[in-house]
């Protein structure tokens, strides 16, 4: 996936490509490192509700964070810390919804999966399984109906999700109108604990988006130069007015359904297989390989972002927990409706 300096305009290609797949590197360290310490307060009974890690899937999610900019919509699920970090989520909102502070994006008041800023663009996620697929579409009609153009909506799911009727309706519904719509399938094997090969009879996932009239992508999920490549070319198709593509990446979580679950439904034969590679570990290895970067470097940026953790769940172990007393239980995002038809008296 890496190129060779021929000339200088394929140079500056690699220089960019280079800096985007650093900067990718690194956001995958911090989600690793943040996921890891989630699991370690799971453990220790400070987390209340599950604990999902992305651990496997970081390279795919990270492409997502990284291709999307500021206008762009984004629905991630479970396993997209990665992704949410790269799109411009704040370590402090993700501890703070996980430890239920009161100065969290959700108040402390919703399940630590459901948190997100709409305004900015980051859904706050209602099912994993296919529900967020409509929810960006109908951003994306906003969109259309306001005359904004040149915008593109990611919508992630795993492979189970394909099997919903909420998906169905939803990408049919993208497709008919050529929304500017990506959906990012990680294939991770399981649906928690189901094999695929109990959920689809298609030779490949991808071969669904031809029953949508839809453009399909493949990638392989364990390689960040890979998912890179892919995830941007598809959401630069749909933003160009190519309609909806699906883009599908095999790869293995590298950890079970949630914390609560050990994983041993897991056939041992996957995880030796090429798809059950740790893509962080392949990432550092060809940035070793392509003398981006060194050891210590490495190092470093995994020293960073363990200081980077550790300081923001030290900050919100400070902060107050919601007050039941005190709170105002209507929905966050219409307080200020509230207040309009009835003011506060003067």
């Amino acid at each position: 996936m890496f190129q060779t300096v021929a000339s200088p305009e394929t140079g500056a290609l690699v220089s960019t490509f280079r800096d985007e797949y650093i900067q990718a590197c690194r956001w995958m360290l911090l989600a690793r490192t943040l996921d890891e310490k989630f699991a370690s307060l799971y453990r220790a009974g400070k987390i209340h509700g599950g604990v999902f890690l992305g651990r496997g899937q970081e390279a795919l999610s990270v492409s997502i964070g990284v291709t999307l900019r500021k206008g762009d919509v984004f629905a991630p699920l479970i396993r997209d810390l990665a992704g949410r970090l790269a799109f411009g989520e704040p370590v402090l909102d993700a501890v703070r919804t996980f430890l239920g502070s009161a100065l969290g994006p959700m108040r402390g008041r919703d399940g630590n999966v459901h948190r997100g800023r709409p305004r900015e663009g980051v859904l706050p996620m209602i099912s994993h399984l296919g529900a967020m697929i409509s929810v960006v579409n109908g951003m994306l009609f906003a969109r259309r109906f306001k005359g904004v153009r040149d915008t593109a909506g990611v919508a992630s799911i795993g492979d189970g999700a394909t099997s919903t009727g909420s998906f169905h309706e939803a990408i049919n519904q993208a497709a008919v109108e050529k929304l500017p719509l990506v959906l990012i399938v990680a294939n991770n094997q399981y649906a928690y604990s189901t094999p695929a090969s109990r959920q689809f009879a298609c030779r490949n996932l991808v071969d669904k988006a031809i029953g949508y009239g839809i453009e399909g992508h493949t990638s392989d999920g364990t390689d960040l130069a890979a998912c890179l490549k892919v995830v941007r070319e598809a959401v630069n198709r749909a933003r160009n007015g190519c309609g909806p593509q699906m883009v599908v990446a095999r790869l293995l979580r590298l950890c079970g359904h949630g914390e609560h679950d050990d994983s041993s439904y897991v056939d041992p034969k996957l995880k030796q297989s090429p798809i059950g590679r740790d893509c962080l570990k392949v990432a550092e290895e060809q940035l070793l390989q392509q003398r981006w970067a060194d050891a210590s470097a490495i190092e470093a940026w995994r020293s960073e972002a363990a200081r980077i953790v550790e300081e923001a769940v030290a900050t919100v172990q400070r902060e107050p927990a919601p007050d039941p007393y005190q709170e105002d239980w209507g929905a966050l995002s219409s307080g200020h409706l509230l207040e309009a038809q009835h003011p506060p008296p003067l």
